[in-house]
């Protein structure tokens, strides 16, 4: 039996409480689009210990008023059998907990539930951002002060904010926006001087290119912040705005830097053989 076909079972017992009921249309009982507020509220609701998951008993009642939630009757969440019950979390489960860790975490119970278009864009599990170029301009779009945070309460993700101080640094909102590859992870890069003289000309134009989004022959702007972002995370964890603004500074000083803002391949190039032979000398020795 499919998922599907649970959740369309129809049962005839008393009107009871369901969390779920009023976020679905009162006639076709589908589910409306959610923003981020409400998608908050559902999360948690469900997740009454505040753990990160859903899962174990919170499962089950999500699961139980899910389905029942979507029948014409204002039924109670018992009508779901406990043998049904199993049936439907066995087929929950192979749709949507991705990780089969047997609990359901805030991103997928986001391919779940339909969310407003604004607040899905920080839910692309399954297409992630081709770049940190990509990153950085949706980073700017949210820190419209510029103040180099984003305020957690405005966005209804206190889930992200790990160190709980009310707001998204650039490291957590980069846990909610994953990007495809951070290229500079590659192996190439990680072989210290003997890496360095592998270094081809088509592993620096790749990389040129993958941060020149423009194809204008520079990499500048959210180019350039998205390229010190990926070289940041080699070296810190979890980092703010000024960490990657005095990441910079210390980066571009030696290098023939323009004024413009705006480094070239030349200075690429001599970006990624210092970091090559930075990863050589941080190696330990070896007895």
């Amino acid at each position: 039996m499919s998922f599907d076909s649970i959740s369309s079972k129809k049962f005839n017992l008393e009107k009871a409480t369901n969390f779920m009921r009023q976020f679905r249309d009162p006639d076709s009982r589908e589910l409306k689009k959610l923003s981020a507020n409400q998608f908050m509220e559902i999360w948690s609701h469900y997740d009454k210990d505040g753990n990160g998951y859903i899962e174990g008993t919170e499962l089950d009642g999500f699961l139980r008023e899910f389905v029942s939630s979507a029948n014409f009757t204002d039924i109670s969440p018992d009508a779901v059998s406990d043998s049904m019950l199993v049936e439907l979390k066995a087929c929950f489960m192979e749709a949507y907990d991705d990780n089969q860790d047997g609990k359901i975490d805030i991103r997928e119970l986001a391919q779940l539930l339909p969310m407003e278009e604004n607040f899905l864009l920080l839910f692309r599990f399954d297409n992630p951002l081709e770049s940190s170029v990509e990153f950085m301009k949706i980073w700017r779009e949210y820190d419209t002060d510029g103040s180099g945070y984003i305020e957690a309460d405005e966005l209804k993700l206190q889930v992200f904010d790990s160190n709980k101080d009310g707001r998204l640094q650039l490291s957590e909102m980069a846990k909610l926006l994953p990007v495809k590859e951070n290229f500079l992870c590659r192996q190439v890069f990680k072989e210290g001087i003997e890496g360095a003289t592998k270094l081809t000309k088509d592993d620096i134009e790749r990389v040129f290119s993958l941060y020149d989004r423009d194809n204008n022959g520079s990499i500048e702007n959210e180019e350039l912040k998205g390229f010190l972002k990926d070289l940041l995370e080699l070296v810190k964890k979890d980092y703010d705005a000024q960490d990657l603004l005095e990441f910079e500074e210390t980066i571009l000083q030696g290098l023939e830097y323009s004024s413009e803002g705006k480094i070239s391949r030349k200075q690429l190039t001599m970006i990624l053989l210092a970091l090559a032979k930075h990863n050589q000398e941080e190696e330990p020795a070896t007895p």
